[in-house]
């Protein structure tokens, strides 16, 4: 009987750890809190002192404990081999010792640098598709030593974070080792110097209330960054409610932020909460800022400086808690020049202003993690197996200028990923060349379009190729296909 309940308590544990690691994964979280986390869960299902997470990292083949690379952390690495996680990493056995200072395989130096004094540790290997890609040790069971149901339980939960690792930007290949280590937040990618330094000002953007300005061209991932910022802060278990200005109607864009009452105007039969109450407690994200109509700019302004507005139609002046992070591909500063943008508005959207690199600025190794990344995220929705990238191909993206940065980039991964017939991707699935683009005519604007695709696809990338030659803007791109924005942005959805 007390087995039984033991097994229903444990259980019951296991599923509390996949619960909390499916509610992380999919965002933007910062990586070492993603890694404390599951080390902190572990240690509670197991009823131990402590637990960390070693990562084995397939670029260097060092265990690590975190991915920041910042020289304030306190990051431990170790080589695989050294000590019992490294032993563990090295042969993919699990070790359970009573006294751990007994056992020649022990590394006591961080015990000796923290100060901690460790006796019993249980240590069990993260296994992914073959490959070792951790280590999970648990320290100082409470009330003796680990058991060898302990070690059973210990090899699901490392198990059930092997999974979790598998849909991070974490995961790893069934060729090497390891995993990648790509970046310091979830599903963000890139390790660039440019973005090391993005990825800073992120970090201490998150910790404060203060309005952010992002900015850079379109395609550079501000909506990822605007997420990051959000789910990394005080606010993250509040709403993000984003809300695109580019796609807001000219004449509903003040009931869409503001809400209206009954009767406000025409078909207005019920009183609507607008994006800012929506937002209430959490992040209100404004992307493409610059698009507002200059008279809706006063209001927004009220709004930022005080916090408070009025419903469409109402009366009441209303408050709401909110942080607000706007993002722009356009210069805002030369749109205050031409009288296109309040001037005041601007100064207070820029409290914290974080610039965006285009991907022709991040360098070769950036565009190949992110091209990686996506061929795995890819791959796997539409169950294509694990994919390559072949040489030749490599060195085509690592060429291409990506006019439409980071989104231009996964399109043409995705497509390469549904055309190649193989498990190799080769340069002319990747389609960076052949027909000249919408509105095009200087030399090298191309767009590929396989013989296979359908009108419907081929219709739409046409379309993202006419936005990515205008910059982002839609109305541009519109205008130089021929057909209406509305018409456009229904391409674009389908």
């Amino acid at each position: 009987m007390l087995l039984a309940s033991r097994r229903m308590t444990q259980d019951g544990q296991q599923f509390e750890l996949v619960a909390d690691l499916g509610a992380m994964i999919g965002r933007e979280v910062e990586l070492d809190d993603l890694l404390a986390t599951f080390a902190a869960r572990v240690a509670r299902a197991m009823g131990a002192d402590r637990a960390t997470l070693w990562l084995v990292d397939a670029a260097t083949g060092e265990l690590r404990t975190g991915v920041a690379n910042l020289p304030e952390t306190d990051e431990l690495r170790l080589p695989v081999g050294r000590g019992l996680a490294g032993h563990v990493a090295a042969t993919g056995e699990a070790v359970c010792l009573a006294d751990a200072a007994r056992d020649p395989r022990w590394a006591p130096e961080f015990d000796q640098r923290t100060g901690y004094r460790t006796v019993s540790v249980l240590t069990v290997p993260v296994v992914n598709r073959s490959q070792v890609r951790g280590v999970v040790q648990v320290l100082n069971k409470q009330g003796g030593p680990f058991t060898a149901r302990d070690e059973e339980f210990a090899r699901a939960l490392a198990d059930q974070i092997a999974r979790a690792l598998d849909y991070t930007s974490l995961r790893g290949d069934a060729a090497r080792r390891g995993v990648a280590v790509r970046g310091r937040f979830n599903h963000v990618i890139g390790q660039s110097p440019a973005m090391l330094e993005v990825y800073e000002r992120i970090v201490r953007a998150a910790a404060t209330d203060a309005t952010v300005l992002l900015h850079g061209e379109t395609g550079t991932g501000k909506g990822l960054l605007a997420r990051a910022i959000h789910v990394n802060s005080e606010r993250r278990d509040a709403p993000l409610v984003a809300v695109d200005c580019t796609t807001l109607p000219a004449g509903l864009v003040e009931s869409e932020l503001f809400g209206h009452e009954r009767g406000a105007f025409t078909g207005a039969d019920a009183r609507v909460i607008g994006k800012v109450e929506a937002a209430a407690g959490g992040t209100l994200f404004l992307d493409e800022v610059g698009e507002l109509p200059l008279e809706l700019q006063g209001k927004l302004l009220r709004f930022v400086q005080e916090r408070r507005f009025e419903r469409v139609g109402g009366r009441e002046p209303l408050s709401a808690d909110v942080r607000l992070v706007a993002a722009t591909n356009r210069d805002l500063a030369a749109l205050v020049q031409g009288g296109q943008f309040r001037a005041d508005l601007y100064f207070r959207l820029r409290v914290v202003d974080i610039e965006l690199p285009p991907l022709r600025a991040r360098g070769r190794d950036d565009v190949l993690s992110l091209a990686e990344h996506f061929a795995a995220v890819y791959a796997r929705r539409y169950r294509r197996g694990a994919v390559r990238i072949s040489d030749s191909a490599r060195d085509l993206l690592a060429d291409h200028p990506w006019p439409g940065n980071v989104r231009e980039l996964e399109h043409a991964i995705e497509r390469a990923v549904v055309l190649s017939e193989g498990d190799v991707i080769e340069p002319a699935a990747l389609g960076l060349g052949a027909l000249p683009a919408p509105g095009g005519g200087e030399e090298g604007d191309t767009v590929a379009l396989a013989a296979r695709l359908t009108l419907a696809e081929v219709e739409r990338a046409w379309a993202r190729a006419a936005v990515d030659r205008a910059g982002g803007n839609q109305s541009a791109a519109a205008r130089a296909l021929g057909i209406g924005r509305n018409k456009l942005a229904k391409l674009l959805r389908e």
